[in-house]
């Protein structure tokens, strides 16, 4: 999925039109995240960094088209950030959307990879004087 890309508008042109107002009570974007994300919004508990990786290569047949892409973009380790960034969902929504997928155990989650310590000083010292008398 490629992000969407911004219009260029030079100095001379005229504004781009005005959206439609929407009349009173109605919403302008009738599409609301509660939609995507179900009524009861359980919540895993997840982090920006955890690594979701893919369990099953096929979406089941009952699964939305949120939940088809996050199996589709998790067939690699990829981080809840990330894939909320790709499908331009909020991290609440994403979350909630891993939840019902970890239930269903079409995902799994990993924790993120953490950078090990650097190196005692005194080891570095030695494999350096060793390869000097080299």
């Amino acid at each position: 999925m490629t992000p969407p890309q911004r219009q260029r508008h030079t100095p001379g042109e005229s504004p781009p039109p005005e959206p439609a107002q929407a009349e009173e009570g109605e919403l302008p974007n009738p599409e609301r995240l509660y939609v995507v994300a179900g009524a009861d919004g359980n919540r895993a508990n997840l982090d920006l960094v955890t690594l979701i990786v893919a369990r099953a290569e096929d979406p089941p047949p009952s699964a939305t088209p949120e939940q088809a892409a996050l199996l589709r973009l998790c067939a690699a380790p990829l981080s809840v950030a990330e894939l909320s960034a790709y499908l331009s969902l909020p991290f609440s929504v994403v979350t909630v959307l891993l939840t019902e997928m970890l239930t269903a155990e079409l995902v799994q989650e990993r924790a993120p990879i953490a950078r090990q310590a650097l190196p005692d000083r005194s080891l570095l010292e030695a494999v350096m004087h060793g390869l000097q008398r080299l």
